[in-house]
């Protein structure tokens, strides 16, 4: 697959409605919480619009709220907006046992028992994360319907050791959007098309395509995606979030559905830089068997959020990737442009870099050669174990052939079948596929240290494209995910500017483990700008022609 078309895949686009009812959620809103005023708008007066995780957390302290009420207000509102209402197809399956898990934790605060600033905090995660217990894990696929995991995903665990409530699962991309050449982004054959809140006719993108709308729409105040490239960071920037893609290594992957050993990470996608870097550290942990977090000890942290300051651009160095001033959308770079200036005026020296051209110069089509390999090696692992009715990709290929009116009534597997075409990772052309395209963190560290940089920044993405099904993805063609993604970095991004009433991000990149570093800079460009923007849930971006 082109390295581009791989890009814009994990970005974009489609409208294909397997919806479940409303009923299937066990819950039935008497009244939507958001009522129509006209055909452009709503007036949304949800109680905890916009809410953080203080302010949920003062107001429990207060007993202005218990975990118990502001649950049966998520569920409500996710019952009156996510089927019904603009039909925004984000969660694929709530918890049954949400208000007992709440119900609980109220108990727990009753007797004096805080477990951490999650206690009691209403999450989302994403359908690719294994859950023991009524729920599915899925990865959005009807083929792996049924899959009920024995035990928790060590992420999970982490989840529920600090008090959050498990409110439910969300769609995403099928198979994190490694299925085919030709996808749709936010579709899946088990969940239908998940639609982004801004305007309802635009792609959400993925493949953390329900994460990123839950949480913008006020599902909940934070939730979990994964990436292996842009999976988290382009539809946190789509949807107007801040969302952090850690090094590769800081959270562990063990129960999560894979595509790559070398790129995947699950990340908080959520609404405030502080609320992210809260979970960040809550979900961050070193796990036996995940290898690689062996490597996060004595570099991980408990709590991304104490060295938070206003005015932490002052004296910054910070790249701009200078590719982003020449080949995007004009109204993007003008917005960009001033993000340069704001952070130019809050002290931080600006020095232009060409990094994505030096690595696109090295690594070439290599990435999806080894996400393949990977792929392959990864999956028939997680299914061997699993309490799927599939054991390999081989089965799944099968299946969907078996199944294609269903399984793949759009888009094909061309994805699948070319990774089961590989071979082993004893392989030559893996080994050779793999040091081309981790040759990005030679290039992020070189570029960094000859410029004496604290970060590199660029534009996220493009604003969202519309959904199509019939021609699949489609995008601006430009991105600022890969070059953290191939080489396992941590990446950041907020909301920097809207342009006809969509969210544009910024992104800025580091070394390994510099998460503490790319959040603070982070947190002072939001304090700076405020860019974030609650979304309006337009129709359509498509103006009514009127007669003159």
């Amino acid at each position: 697959m082109d390295r581009r078309k791989f890009l814009i895949n994990t970005s974009v686009a489609t409208l294909a409605s397997t919806s479940l009812a409303a009923s299937s959620f066990g819950l039935q809103a008497k009244e939507l919480d958001k009522e129509p005023v006209s055909d452009n708008f709503y007036i949304d007066d949800f109680k905890l619009n916009e809410i953080t995780i203080d302010q949920l957390q003062a107001m429990m302290v207060k007993g202005e709220i218990s975990s118990k009420q502001i649950t049966k207000l998520y569920l409500k509102r996710i019952a009156a907006m996510d089927k019904i209402g603009p039909s925004l197809n984000a969660v694929i399956e709530l918890n049954p046992d949400a208000l007992i898990i709440a119900e609980q934790l109220d108990k727990e605060r009753k007797n004096g028992k805080i477990r951490s600033k999650m206690h009691g905090i209403p999450v989302l995660i994403k359908d690719n994360i294994d859950t023991a217990d009524k729920m599915m894990t899925t990865a959005g696929a009807t083929v792996m319907i049924g899959n009920i995991a024995s035990e928790d995903a060590f992420i999970v665990k982490k989840l529920r050791e600090a008090g959050a409530v498990l409110l439910g699962k969300t769609n995403l991309s099928e198979w994190a959007n490694f299925r085919s050449t030709n996808s749709t982004s936010g579709w899946s054959s088990r969940g239908g098309q998940t639609r982004m809140p801004y305007i309802l006719d635009r792609n959400p993108s993925g493949s953390s395509a329900g994460t990123g709308a839950a949480v913008s729409a006020n599902f909940c105040v934070i939730g979990i995606g994964t990436e292996t490239d842009g999976s988290i960071t382009s539809p946190s920037s789509i949807n107007g979030l801040v969302g952090i893609k850690p090094t590769v290594g800081l959270l562990s992957r063990t129960g999560i559905i894979p595509i790559s050993t070398t790129q995947d990470t699950a990340g908080p996608m959520g609404r405030t830089v502080k609320d992210a870097a809260i979970f960040l550290g809550i979900l961050a942990g070193v796990d036996p068997k995940d290898p690689v977090t062996l490597q996060s000890k004595g570099k991980a942290k408990t709590d991304y959020t104490l060295n938070l300051n206003i005015d932490a651009l002052k004296g910054k160095r910070i790249g701009i990737e200078k590719s982003f001033l020449r080949d995007s959308n004009n109204e993007v770079v003008s917005i960009f442009k001033n993000a340069i200036e704001l952070m130019k005026s809050k002290g931080a020296e600006m020095i232009e870099v060409d990094l994505n051209k030096k690595i696109n110069k090295i690594a070439g089509d290599s990435e999806f050669d080894v996400l393949q390999y990977e792929f392959k090696d990864g999956l028939n692992k997680y299914l061997s174990t699993a309490n799927a009715k599939v054991k390999t990709l081989a089965q799944i290929i099968a299946f969907n052939n078996r199944n294609e009116v269903t399984a793949m009534p759009f888009f094909k597997q061309e994805t699948l079948i070319s990774s089961e075409a590989k071979g082993d990772l004893n392989s030559k052309d893996y080994k050779e596929a793999l040091e081309k395209s981790t040759q990005s963190r030679s290039i992020i560290s070189a570029v960094s240290k000859e410029n004496s940089l604290d970060a590199i920044c660029g534009i996220s993405n493009g604003p969202a494209a519309c959904i199509d099904n019939i021609n699949g993805d489609y995008g601006t063609g430009f991105s600022f995910s890969s070059p953290a993604a191939t080489a396992g970095y941590p990446h950041i991004t907020l909301p920097m500017g809207m342009i006809h009433g969509l969210p544009i991000g910024i992104s800025f990149i580091a070394d390994a483990y510099q998460e503490a570093e790319i959040i603070n800079i982070a947190y002072a460009f939001e304090q700076a700008t405020k860019k974030r923007e609650a979304p309006k849930f337009v129709p359509t971006a498509i103006p009514k022609p009127t007669l003159s």
